[in-house]
């Protein structure tokens, strides 16, 4: 079998016959919502790296606390789901994950955004809702396929204006953050969704003064025309 999910009451680790498993794909140990089971696993073993062949890893909704720097050999690995978990940092052999284009983290204990990230080339969707994260370094700049990127419920009192080189993005959600202002080029994201309810970019629960709400509201054109205008005055 290429797919396997392992299920059960108080999951707490990973039965070690799974690592003979070499062909295998899909690894997906994370309870479903409507289950109401409890997993239990605070560690990834560093025995995952036997597993080369796996383009997809679940592990959403457990205890972890710490993700094994072995996990940078997974050289097939397109998509990982950490959310809800215990995490306050990622290794840095994560950015040899040169093939993944889709990264979860929401509901960890994370307060910034990790380098090695910004190493990920292919990754389109990457989700951090809901940690602590106050900063987003300037190099993800790096990331220039990025698609989605979600960082509801964080810190951030500022953006990079080098987030506005990610021209590819199609949806931004930065609702519930400390934002006051957003970086001067910032209507240059044009790929974003604005025209379908402006939920593609999402600014809700920030005390933003520049620009104000209305004008974000209106789209790239009116943030633009906001930011020219000052440079008028």
């Amino acid at each position: 079998k290429k797919k396997l999910k392992i299920s059960g009451r108080e999951l707490v680790s990973v039965p070690t016959q799974v690592f003979g498993l070499d062909q295998l794909q899909v690894l997906e140990m994370s309870p479903e919502r409507e289950s109401c089971l409890s997993y239990r696993m605070e560690l990834l073993p560093k025995e995952i790296s036997r597993l080369r062949n796996l383009t997809c890893l679940y592990v959403d909704s457990n205890y972890l606390k710490k993700i094994p720097a072995e996990i940078g050999t997974l050289s097939c690995l397109e998509r990982l789901t950490l959310s809800n978990n215990s995490l306050s940092s990622l290794p840095a052999e994560i950015g040899a994950l040169q093939r993944l284009h889709s990264l979860h983290l929401a509901n960890n204990s994370l307060t910034e955004l990790p380098a090695p990230l910004c190493q990920l080339r292919s990754l389109t969707f990457l989700d951090v809702s809901d940690n602590k994260i106050s900063t987003i370094p300037p190099s993800i700049r790096h990331l220039e396929k990025l698609e989605t990127l979600l960082l509801l419920f964080n810190s951030l009192e500022s953006l990079p204006e080098d987030l506005c080189l990610l021209r590819n993005l199609r949806t931004l959600w930065l609702g519930n953050n400390h934002l006051q202002s957003l970086p001067a080029a910032f209507g240059e994201l044009v790929n974003l969704d604005w025209g379908h309810n402006y939920c593609s970019c999402n600014f809700e629960g920030n005390p933003l003064e520049s620009p104000p709400p209305e004008v974000c509201s209106s789209g790239p054109e009116g943030i633009r025309d906001y930011f020219l205008s000052l440079h008028r005055i």
